[in-house]
């Protein structure tokens, strides 16, 4: 109505803070994007090859986790591209001196350690505190290609002293299906695409699995609405789901609709759904997908006619 017009963009957010204060996030973002530019409000998200190139031997590199992100996936495929040695050690009950073991290891011979979930292992954070800053004091011993990776929910308990002297990434989950499309694109490679004897099948069906995770991902936003439980799906469910994909395509002669909608739906990411009709929402959302009508020209996602799977090629 007449306040509308009456209130600025900044007068609307003080509004919202007062009556509708879940809404303020996205206000405040749409009014970033009016004042200033949408570019600040798309997030940028650097690759692991640029905090590579900020770290050393003595430097650990931190990356603080948040649901429905999981960098590991890059930081393996960025270890294998450069031909580095790595050892992803997943933290808990018992994993701490086989921790202390491999980074020792590595000091001496120049491998690449990754502890994962390093809020797991509370009490052994005090013993982490003390080796990082060993190999701090004592960089001539250590080898010059070794690298400490840590990944770690936040942690009251995690030590300053390794946020304050080492390379920190936070790992969010995109927002909107296009943020979701870029972030799973940016980790495929047009070689991993091309390799393979049905290129045009592979590529439409992986920008449909890309798709299926993107809603999946976006549906989490609107709670009991989305999902009756939200579910941590993440990137390793997508990668493991590509991987698959790929495998299946190339053992069998004939595409296995039935196989591929079975393991990604009811194993890789319905391994997670514990509600029966979540289950049952989650593959009727992927059959939208795999199916034989996307390799046709402008099969569309939507009745809006908005999405649909490109062709290959320019």
């Amino acid at each position: 109505g007449q306040w509308n017009e009456k209130l600025n963009l900044f007068e609307k957010l003080l509004v919202l803070k007062i009556f509708r204060s879940e809404k303020l996030l996205y206000a405040a973002s749409n009014y970033v994007s009016k004042e200033l530019d949408p570019f600040y409000t798309k997030p940028v998200a650097p690759s692991v090859e640029q905090v590579f190139a900020d770290s050393d031997n003595k430097t650990p590199v931190v990356f603080v986790l948040s649901q429905g992100a999981d960098p590991t996936g890059a930081i393996l495929n960025f270890a294998n591209e450069t031909s580095h040695k790595i050892f992803p050690i997943s933290l808990g009950q018992g994993q701490d001196k086989y921790a202390t073991e491999m980074i020792e290891m590595g000091k001496n011979t120049g491998n690449w350690i990754l502890l994962q979930n390093c809020h797991l292992a509370k009490t052994w954070m005090p013993a982490l505190e003390i080796i990082v800053e060993e190999i701090a004091l004592n960089e001539d011993r250590v080898h010059p290609e070794f690298r400490l990776f840590l990944t770690s929910m936040p942690a009251s308990y995690f030590p300053v002293s390794i946020l304050q002297n080492g390379v920190k990434l936070t790992t969010e989950p995109p927002r909107g299906i296009i943020a979701n499309m870029q972030r799973a694109y940016a980790e495929i490679k047009d070689d991993w695409l091309d390799d393979t004897a049905k290129p045009e099948i592979l590529h439409k069906l992986t920008f449909g699995l890309c798709f299926f995770h993107a809603v999946l991902m976006e549906r989490r936003k609107f709670g009991p609405l989305g999902f009756n439980i939200r579910y941590e799906f993440n990137d390793s469910d997508l990668e493991t789901s590509r991987i698959v994909l790929k495998m299946l395509l190339e053992e069998q002669q004939v595409i296995p609709w039935d196989a591929m909608i079975y393991v990604t739906g009811e194993i890789n990411y319905g391994g997670r759904v514990t509600d029966n009709w979540d289950r049952r929402c989650l593959a009727n959302i992927l059959k939208r997908f795999y199916t034989p009508e996307i390799l046709e020209e402008k099969y569309y996602f939507s009745e809006n006619e908005a999405y649909y799977a490109p062709n290959v090629g320019p």
